[in-house]
């Protein structure tokens, strides 16, 4: 398979499940601490990251959990921000500077810091209170932000699947794998036929909103150079359905949880304007050993796995590097 090391997806995975009894541990000491709100903060795509899990929250707990984008909240402050809340940051490399700015800005409210990186010696992880580290480089955070938001929940009784969920995560590595694989021949067929698309028009909902705009801006937009609408499926009839037509590229991101019927609602209105739609849909994909319910949960790690096939390809067909950037880390702004 093009580009995919699975020794490092397995050790990527497999670390970021193993802080489990540390999560917990932590889950126990924060509560014990009486918080009172959760800002889980970002930049981009760490940001975006970060709302599957305040959706979850949305369902099922009535402690304020939210996601806060770093710099916005540094202009504008929180109402909630305060010596009794706890602000969640990740960081793949541990050294993006509005990360940086934010936890420096929630300390000085009195906020309770934790960082998730892969990188211990880094200037994010020596910030924080508490640093919980994974492998080198590992991506997706979903993992550690299911555990940690699950954990919060189950311990204040709000969410009785979470031991089930925590179990069923020791077989994502394998899981996500199989996936990947089992992508690839789809993944190569949508390069092929996108080679020379310019313009993408991408739909999903619910936990899968935030995958939808994560892959439209940090992938197609900064990583290829491509351009892109991304709209939620529940907002798909109200403006952006005017932008179809015949041949625009449309990709449709399905899971299974309970938004499901927005998104086929939008996938078959697309289909009936524009003849270039494809849809990846977690159900797709075996993921052996997650009941249904908790298959709804991990759809973000699924898509992530599975479009990472779907980038190496573009990246091949188009001749266009993932990691080549004109502004992103290069200029000063």
């Amino acid at each position: 398979m093009l580009g995919f090391n699975e020794a490092q997806v397995r050790e990527q995975l497999t670390s970021a499940v193993a802080l489990r009894p540390q999560i917990e541990e932590l889950v126990d000491r924060l509560l014990a601490q009486r918080i009172d709100s959760v800002l889980l903060v970002g930049s981009g795509g760490t940001y975006a990251q970060m709302w599957p899990y305040e959706y979850l929250a949305r369902r099922f707990s009535k402690l304020p959990i939210r996601a806060a984008n770093s710099r916005e909240l540094i202009q504008s402050g929180d109402a909630w921000l305060g010596e009794s809340t706890l602000a969640v940051f990740l960081s793949v490399s541990g050294t993006t500077e509005d990360v940086l700015a934010a936890i420096d800005y929630v300390k000085s409210q009195g906020a309770t810091t934790v960082s998730f990186t892969g990188v211990p010696e880094s200037p994010i992880a020596q910030e924080v209170d508490h640093t919980l580290t994974s492998a080198p480089k590992a991506w997706p955070f979903d993992p550690q932000l299911l555990l940690l938001v699950g954990a919060i929940m189950h311990k204040r009784g709000e969410f009785p699947g979470y031991e089930s969920l925590a179990d069923e995560l020791a077989g994502l590595p394998d899981a996500i794998i199989e996936a990947a694989k089992a992508a690839e021949d789809k993944a190569v067929a949508f390069a092929e036929a996108n080679k020379d698309t310019d313009y993408h028009f991408l739909i999903g909902g619910g936990p899968l909103w935030a995958f939808t705009y994560l892959y439209s801006m940090c992938i197609l937009e900064e990583m290829q150079w491509l351009r892109t609408t991304r709209v939620n499926s529940a907002e798909f009839f109200h403006g952006s359905l005017e932008l179809l037509e015949e041949d625009t590229s449309v990709i449709v991101f399905q899971g299974e949880d309970e938004t499901r019927p927005l998104t086929d609602r939008a996938e078959a209105f697309a289909r009936r304007i524009s003849k270039n739609v494809a849809v990846f849909d977690t159900r797709d994909y075996e993921l052996e050993g997650f009941s249904p319910e908790n298959r709804a949960l991990i759809a973000p790690i699924v898509l992530d796995a599975v479009m990472g096939r779907v980038s190496k390809h573009l990246e091949r067909v188009r001749d266009h590097s993932l990691d080549l950037r004109r502004y992103y880390r290069v200029m000063d702004y």
